[in-house]
């Protein structure tokens, strides 16, 4: 894919080597936030120091985020314009990132939840579909600015056996097509048990490969972490409008 530079996007991840090995191959399709077949445009990825599952899903560790301070502003005095990360639990770091760092800063696809509730009014519900909605505390959903009248949805991927194997067997391989096919499903199970939903919202960066299916099943918008990178990319100007040649 031909790229629009300069780059201008710097995408925090995980610590090279720590990343459990099924989440290594989901990060191999295209639409995953690590993948930069993913963007019509550059991007720099960074692998922080002690960022991993533990430190950043189950316990946000305050030495992670310094690392993410440091390595951005890094990133910004060699030209990056906009700062995101590669896990939507990151959010927990937002205010923090972005009143530490001189550009915006996007940790998070929640963040697009107070948008999508103002779109679809307050008698709608908004479906999440995380990584793991065990970890997902109302200090995430505070720090994305999600407030208590929104309504919302939220179903964990943990309870599908073959995503949770990135937990419970971090070495071990897994089955993309049994996956692909838990994510529809548990974006069916959530239309059938609220008829208020309106939209969704992937918080996982590792779903976006299946929000186009999402889509086709259901007919019902669906924003993820490349709805919310594209939307900041033309703020900066490194995706231009069409009738700009």
């Amino acid at each position: 894919m031909d790229k629009i530079d300069p780059c201008k996007i710097g995408i925090l991840c995980w610590e090279e080597g720590h990343v459990p090995k099924g989440l290594v191959q989901l990060e191999t399709l295209p639409g995953n936030s690590t993948n930069t077949d993913s963007y019509p445009f550059s991007v720099r990825l960074s692998r922080i120091k002690g960022a991993n599952i533990h430190t950043v899903l189950e316990n946000p560790s305050q030495d992670v985020l310094e690392n993410m301070i440091i390595e951005s502003r890094k990133m910004i005095s060699e030209g990056i314009e906009a700062i995101t990360t590669s896990c939507g639990f990151n959010a927990i770091f937002q205010e923090k990132l972005a009143s530490s760092l001189e550009v915006p800063v996007f940790t998070s696809s929640l963040l697009q939840v107070p948008l999508v509730h103002k779109m679809l009014g307050p008698d709608r519900s908004i479906a999440v579909i995380t990584a793991k909605k065990s970890a997902l505390k109302i200090e995430h959903l505070r720090a994305a600015g999600i407030t208590v009248d929104i309504k919302l949805n939220i179903l964990g991927m943990e309870n599908s056996p073959e995503w949770n194997k990135i937990f419970t067997a971090p070495d071990d391989d897994v089955d993309l097509n049994i996956i692909a096919g838990e994510v529809i499903s548990t974006a069916k199970e959530a239309v059938s048990q609220d008829k208020s939903i309106g939209a969704f919202v992937l918080e996982c960066t590792d779903l976006p490969p299946f929000s186009e299916a999402i889509r086709e099943e259901l007919h019902l918008p669906v924003f993820d972490f490349l709805t919310l990178i594209e939307f900041v990319a033309r703020s900066i100007g490194v995706m231009k409008p069409s009738y700009i040649q």
